[in-house]
């Protein structure tokens, strides 16, 4: 701990408290004048009573009365001296009362905190800090972020404009620094140089200054970004943007594509080098009904069943798993078990139109982004929207709220195959999740979380699906961070690869048992430069390989317990 000594040192170092120090000195320099001068009065009206009193008796009845202490033992009896006392009292309350602990407090006690505060959150990233995150805003979002970071042992620093800011992320347990966003200087002490991402979230026009400053530091380092409207696409990649996105597009897009009852055909929702993943509805196909073994999916076209949704619930398949008509599969597979898987079930051919829109509830840019993705699926849909603005501009927008029932059945709520919740709102969205459903029990309703502690209370609430905004973020960021070792998707699925634990080689795939153990199945084989995809049970395992596995957060963090290969 510091001395008080060095505390005091260090603030009468500062040079920006020079000026307040010298208004301390004329306050200190008038209270003496006042004091003295009350001496002197205190003596000549004691000489006028017919008393006499040495000085230091003086500065005594001052202080005394003064500080409003008044022993009594010294007082006057003219009118005239119980004046002089009454307006020594009240000066006395003013300068020692209040001016004095204000000016106390201003010069020197806060200051003093202030810099205790400046020591508490560091201006520099700690020394030796590489491949790192930097991220220049604080939200909801970020905090995902760092949550997902922190999973995979990515290390990251919080830069916040704001000392209060900083010292409450600080108290919260983040990494952060404070600092000028405008800065070049506070991009160095970040080590930007070694950095493997800056994660600009601000608003458009902030970030587009924080991307220039950075360029300015570092011309290499990635940066990715988020454009709020369409017009700051180009002048953030402009400004220096190696991966401009448009998460809220980007949200809506992929909540238009879970849309079910348009095709029979599997919707590919990742991407894994040859590996797809895909979501195939079980209701009104040959597989409704049958139990996973019964389907003989892997011998018919090939593909693996990796997972089952079920009202919202990701479930690891058994060979007794029933495939009802609320079930959705989760594929993995090449593309070419997929177009088998497709021709099947009879995907090739369209299913009958539905009788009704999809229902997309709320206008915003992220139910405007699901409605263009429906409409470039040739999909009919209809938007409600409270705002007459947004709402006059598409002839397939209602205006109204999407709580009362009469706009609700204007718009198709009795006949929809789906229901897009898509409100930013996430009091509103679980409301509207529970209204629909009581009007549509047997609906696909899919809704938005803005927060990721909401997913959960909105399936209870009754919605098949929900995506989460900052999840989606998160999920974007580390597939650029890691590409081809991650690949997110929904809510809690990943995708992710692994070199082979050494204890595992010369096994065979299926007396592993990887899915009992752990909930992650197997996806893929990564041997040499060509990658198995779907590999036999009988596959022997052999040193050099990687494996490609799927599975919830949970079961990821199992597995890597478990089988994580030795550093």
């Amino acid at each position: 701990m510091k001395t008080m000594a060095t505390q005091l040192s260090l603030l009468l170092q500062l040079g920006q408290r020079k000026s307040n120090v010298q208004l301390l000195i004329k306050f200190s320099l008038v209270l003496i004048f006042f004091f003295v001068a009350y001496s002197v009065l205190f003596h000549m009206l004691m000489l006028h009573e017919g008393r006499e009193y040495s000085w230091i008796t003086g500065f005594y009845w001052t202080l005394t009365t003064m500080s409003t202490l008044g022993f009594g033992d010294i007082t006057f009896t003219s009118d005239m001296g119980k004046f002089f006392s009454v307006v020594v009292l009240m000066s006395g309350i003013i300068f020692l009362l209040i001016m004095l602990p204000f000016t106390f407090i201003q010069f020197f006690y806060a200051p003093w905190l202030e810099e205790q505060n400046k020591a508490r959150a560091p201006r520099t990233a700690p020394e030796g800090m590489s491949n790192h995150v930097i991220l220049t805003h604080f939200d909801e979002v970020a905090a995902a972020l760092i949550r997902k970071l922190g999973q995979y042992g990515i290390d990251y620093v919080v830069l916040a404009a704001e000392l209060q800011t900083a010292l409450d992320l600080h108290d919260q347990g983040y990494q952060v620094v404070v600092g000028d966003l405008d800065d070049p200087l506070t991009y160095e002490r970040l080590n930007i140089g070694r950095a493997a991402m800056v994660v600009v979230l601000n608003d458009d026009i902030a970030g587009t200054n924080i991307i220039f400053t950075i360029r300015e530091v570092n011309p290499d380092v990635v940066i990715a970004t988020n454009a709020d409207v369409d017009d700051s696409l180009d002048i953030l990649e402009l400004a220096g943007g190696t991966h401009v996105f448009q998460f809220t597009k980007m949200l809506g897009e992929a909540l238009a594509r879970r849309v079910h009852g348009v095709s029979l055909k599997a919707n590919v929702i990742g991407e894994f080098n040859q590996l797809f993943i895909a979501e195939a509805p079980v209701m009104r196909t040959w597989l409704e009904g049958k139990t996973l073994a019964e389907s003989r999916l892997r011998e018919v076209a090939g593909v693996t069943v990796v997972g089952l949704w079920e009202q919202g619930r990701f479930l690891t398949p058994e060979p007794q798993s029933l495939l009802g008509e609320s079930t959705v599969l989760v594929l993995a597979g090449a593309e070419s078990q997929l177009e088998a898987f497709d021709r099947s079930i009879g995907g090739d051919a369209e299913k009958e139109p539905a009788e009704g829109p999809v229902v997309v509830l709320g206008g915003g840019r992220v139910g405007q982004a699901a409605a263009d993705a429906l409409e470039d699926q040739s999909i009919d849909f209809r938007v409600v929207e409270k705002n007459i603005k947004i709402a006059s501009r598409n002839p397939n927008f209602i205006q109204g709220s999407a709580g009362d029932l009469e706009t609700l059945v204007e718009a198709g709520i009795r006949q929809t195959p789906s229901i897009l919740i898509t409100t930013h709102d996430d009091n509103m969205n679980i409301y509207l999740s529970i209204y629909c459903r009581r009007l549509r029990p047997d609906a696909q309703i899919i809704s938005r979380a803005s927060l990721d502690r909401n997913i959960n209370t909105l399936h209870r609430a009754g919605a098949d699906l929900v995506m989460s905004y900052s999840s989606l973020v998160a999920a974007t960021i580390l597939n650029l961070l890691q590409p081809q070792k991650i690949l997110m998707l929904s809510e809690g699925l990943n995708v992710f690869r692994t070199a082979l634990h050494p204890r595992l080689q010369n096994q065979a795939l299926a007396n592993i048992r990887i899915r009992e153990n752990t909930g992650c199945s197997v996806v893929a084989v990564k041997r040499g430069g060509g990658l198995v995809v779907n590999p036999d049970p009988s596959i022997v395992l052999q040193g050099g390989d990687e494996l490609v596995l799927i599975g919830t957060a949970q079961s990821e963090k199992r597995f890597i317990e478990k089988y994580s290969p030795p550093l």
